[in-house]
């Protein structure tokens, strides 16, 4: 496969092979494992050998890495028990090899709608491991986090996008709390067509989030443009600050703002786009 290809299209073991430097990729928990989630064969899913999450273990520029790709493809990128606890364990074990010496670094290519309905109070728990498992290792190296595709970054895995040091998106990413069809269920149409295209990536789309300064990173889609943007982040280090230790500033900028008017992509780069301290 040609580098230059669209990295979009690709599956997440593509993903996370292509990330990694050749020759180097060896999945964790291959399919061949068969470690699947128990509760989608009860409810007549058809499940998926992995999960729908690639763990790999490898090295860029020479330097072990981890890439943990979410499959956006099987049900929706969510996340279960299983897939969620494949991805916390990848990341506590991350954590321990830097703290035995070995720099482990880690990316995440993060397609995926939340939390998995059926599963609950089990996927929630999962994301509430990945999230602390991200704040461990985020003081050892840089966690870089990738939203590439239209599938987006969605419920409480935004917040683990928002807890890595860096995040790279593109254009046809999205990134936000709550999709559009649970806000248009809660909210009325009338707020949210989750229907116009072009209303919704105006408001989370990948441009804009860059714009707001949410991001760090906006590319094309390419393999090669993210592989550059994702040995950028990692050769800034550690961040002296990271995005969620400005919480007091977000806090302060959500409670100003005026809920009565309908927001637009205009007023979502003037309430975030200030530089932040």
């Amino acid at each position: 496969m040609r580098n230059d290809s669209s990295f979009i299209e690709l599956k997440a073991r593509e993903r996370a092979r292509l990330l990694l430097d050749d020759g180097s990729f060896r999945e964790l928990l291959d399919p061949f494992e068969g470690i699947v989630s128990p509760w989608l064969e009860a409810q007549g899913i058809v499940v998926q050998s992995d999960d729908g999450m690639v763990v790999a273990k490898g090295t860029i520029n020479g330097g072990p890495a981890v890439v943990i790709a979410i499959e956006g493809a099987f049900q929706g990128g969510s996340m279960g028990e299983v897939s969620g606890a494949k991805m916390a364990a990848a990341l506590e074990l991350a954590a321990e090899d830097n703290r035995n010496g070995i720099p482990t670094q880690a990316i995440l290519c993060l397609e995926t709608g939340g939390v998995r309905l059926q599963e609950a109070n089990l996927g929630l728990a999962a994301i509430a491991d990945i999230h602390a498992a991200i704040v461990d290792l985020r003081r050892y190296t840089p966690v870089i986090g990738v939203v590439a595709g239209t599938v987006g970054c969605f419920g409480g895995m935004s917040i683990a996008a928002a807890l890595c040091s860096y995040l790279i998106v593109t254009r046809e990413a999205r990134l936000g709390l709550n999709g559009p069809q649970v806000i248009e269920q809660e909210a009325g149409i009338d707020e949210y067509d989750s229907r116009n295209r072009p209303f919704i990536w105006s408001m989370t789309g990948g441009e804009v989030r860059f714009e707001s300064g949410l991001v760090e990173a906006l590319v094309g889609d390419g393999v090669n443009a993210v592989k550059q943007a994702v040995n950028e982040a990692l050769a800034k280090g550690v961040p002296a600050k990271h995005r969620t230790d400005n919480y007091d500033w977000y806090l302060d900028r959500l409670n100003n703002f005026d809920t009565t008017k309908q927001a637009d992509s205009e007023q979502i780069k003037q309430l975030f786009g200030e530089k932040r301290a």
